[in-house]
């Protein structure tokens, strides 16, 4: 019973970082950009939700209006904050070395979480919102919460979405054929800014919907809460393969899994070293596979 509850803990964690992992590898494959300031397009979510305050106790705005506008209103903005971050600090160094890019996405992040502290304060701030999803559902003598089994559904939604978008429709086979091949993509008539456009877009879907996760399941906003999700997303996007999708989000559930089982299976004087276990495990699993569990061969610049 206590095994099949600790599984139920880590798939709820791990479809946390999948979903961070998934946006990271999106820009990655078509780009060759890990873009750090991925994790500041979640906080950015979170405080879209209050009124700038100094306050440690924050005033809903966007989060006091009904759920359907409040998520759609959320989405809209964190989508609009990828694009123009694209536009804005990646498109005019789409042709400069890989290291370059890579700065601006770090510079991008700081900058994000220095706006956030002139306009919000430096303070923690609680807030409250979807206390009813803190409620537990019991089956089969496990305890569940309700806010858990949403994550793993509205996850495996999410998934599948995407999964059929990049199958399926035009635009999401151009942005499958341009993570395989860039340059040859362009030579076929596809535009780079709208397939870059189009995963800089997912990317932020994926952002606002993990701020409504964090935000409900912690009840705090910090103006650098998305910087260690990031960090495990990333770390999920190298296990799992760097360029693959699948290996993306394989790669996030495990994280979360061995994230879980070393909370539960290490004893109380070494769960405080939970995450130096969890980074253990990592290397290991690096040392066996270099290339990610799902290695991609086509690792080459192409924008």
């Amino acid at each position: 019973m206590y095994i099949a509850q600790t599984l139920i803990d880590a798939i709820s964690l791990g479809s946390l970082y999948a979903l961070v992992a998934l946006g990271i590898g999106l820009i990655f494959g078509i780009m060759r950009l890990v873009n750090f300031a991925h994790g500041d397009l979640i906080t950015i979510g979170a405080y879209a939700l209050i009124v700038p305050s100094a306050s440690a106790t924050a005033v809903l705005w966007i989060g006091g209006w009904p759920w359907p506008l409040m998520v759609f209103t959320i989405v809209a903005i964190v989508m609009a904050a990828a694009l123009l971050i694209e536009r804005l600090a990646f498109r005019p160094l789409r042709k400069a070395d890989p290291t370059t890019m890579l700065i601006a996405s770090f510079a991008v992040s700081f900058f994000i979480q220095n706006a956030i502290l002139f306009e919000y304060g430096s303070r923690p701030k609680a807030l409250n919102i979807g206390a009813s999803l803190s409620q537990t559902i019991t089956f089969g003598g496990m305890r569940v919460l309700l806010l858990d089994v949403l994550m793993v559904a509205v996850t495996a939604f999410l998934l599948c979405a995407i999964g059929g978008f990049l199958r399926w429709s035009k635009y999401g086979i151009w942005v499958r054929a341009a993570s395989e091949n860039f340059n040859m993509t362009r030579l076929l008539g596809v535009r780079a800014n709208t397939v870059i456009g189009i995963a800089f877009a997912i990317s932020g879907v994926l952002a606002a919907t993990i701020s409504f996760f964090v935000v409900i399941k912690s009840g705090l906003l910090s103006y650098r809460m998305g910087v260690p999700l990031v960090l495990m997303g990333f770390v999920a996007t190298v296990i799992g393969g760097m360029g693959s999708l699948l290996g993306a989000v394989i790669g996030g559930y495990l994280v979360g899994a061995v994230s879980v089982f070393m909370q539960a299976l290490l004893p109380d004087s070494l769960r405080g070293a939970r995450d130096a276990f969890v980074f253990l495990v990592v290397i290991m699993i690096l040392l066996l596979r270099p290339g990610g569990l799902l290695q991609v061969s086509t690792l080459r610049e192409r924008v």
